[in-house]
């Protein structure tokens, strides 16, 4: 399917292309439907996922349908209108995914191809697109970035033991995942006492590259721990997502101890819990739990979700809630 080919190449510039969107965009001949040119978002000042394969196609595009995940732009910005671009290479036919929220397009991309007369098709894949997007949809649509809480814990949620001691719980393959996690993220929020007992980097270190998201200490911290450079805030944490988002930080990766990661989620602040379980057991009488200042004294007061994905990740499962 057209749709999924173009899931597939946004996802490649999941990592590149924030503060905008990654979005995927494939051609198709009118006639056989087989695909003619594909694209997908570059770093920002590059090219858009539509114009990468407009270019890819030349004079092919003439007559073809154009798939794309997210509504094309209709506004100058650091790149030209890619509706116009659209409309120009001849493009009979776009199908497109969901609506762009940001202030500049809301609609009127779409609108620019139907004055065209170009035939429209929107609402494909609505609902998979959307997760695909969640952090950039949140982020235009609150003005927040979209925040990931990460734990690592035992089965019964212990995240260290009663001597402090918690390296390595979760195994070689869970670490990577949470480096995925880092890296897709543009910042990443702890809190004084995890930099002080981990001394942590907090780089995003995957096969191949490293990335740097803008590391942010909860609270004091010496100047020489490894997480540097840091940003030291103190203050309501709503203000600093506020502050975040007017930055253009469309994802935030809560990765502090379990006093930052409960104070988040009592907030109402998470979107996202992502949880790596291992297969071990604490006991967690002298253990340290994941969420220890997390109080609910009645069921009516537990904070619910539900389970959006799960995946094995050697011996250990990640289970991801929306908060």
């Amino acid at each position: 399917m057209a749709m999924e080919r173009a899931r597939e190449l946004a996802s490649g510039s999941r990592l590149l292309s924030p503060p905008n969107p990654w979005v995927g965009a494939v051609i198709l001949d009118a006639m056989t439907g087989a695909i003619i040119a594909e694209g997908r978002t570059q770093a920002p000042g590059g090219n858009h996922a539509e114009i990468e394969a407009l270019v890819r196609a030349g004079d092919a595009a003439r007559g073809a349908t154009l798939v794309v995940t997210m509504e094309p732009c209709s506004h100058n910005g650091r790149t030209g209108p890619c509706v116009e671009a659209i409309i120009n290479a001849g493009i009979t036919r776009v199908v497109v995914a969901v609506g762009d929220p940001d202030s500049h397009v809301a609609g009127r991309g779409l609108a620019r191809l139907r004055e065209a007369n170009i035939e429209l098709i929107t609402d494909v894949s609505t609902d998979e697109v959307r997760e695909d997007l969640a952090p950039y949809l949140h982020h235009r649509s609150t003005g927040r970035p979209y925040v990931v809480a990460k734990v690592a814990a035992t089965l019964d949620g212990a995240v260290a033991m009663a001597d402090g001691s918690s390296k390595w719980i979760t195994s070689e393959d869970a670490r990577y995942d949470g480096h995925i996690l880092r890296a897709e993220s543009q910042a990443i929020i702890v809190g004084a006492g995890t930099v002080r007992s981990d001394d942590p980097t907090l780089t995003a270190r995957l096969r191949d590259a490293t990335y740097e998201p803008r590391r942010i200490v909860l609270g004091g911290v010496s100047k020489s721990a490894k997480v540097q450079p840091c940003e030291e805030f103190e203050g309501p944490l709503d203000q600093l997502l506020d502050r975040l988002g007017a930055e253009g930080v469309l994802q935030v990766l809560v990765e502090g101890g379990p006093s930052v990661v409960s104070s988040f989620v009592e907030a109402g602040l998470v979107q996202r819990i992502v949880w790596y379980i291992a297969p071990a057991l604490a006991g967690l009488t002298s253990a340290l739990p994941a969420l220890a200042s997390l109080e609910s004294e009645t069921i009516s007061a537990l904070r619910r979700g539900r389970f959006v994905a799960m995946k094995r990740l050697g011996e250990d499962i990640r289970l991801d809630l929306e908060v």
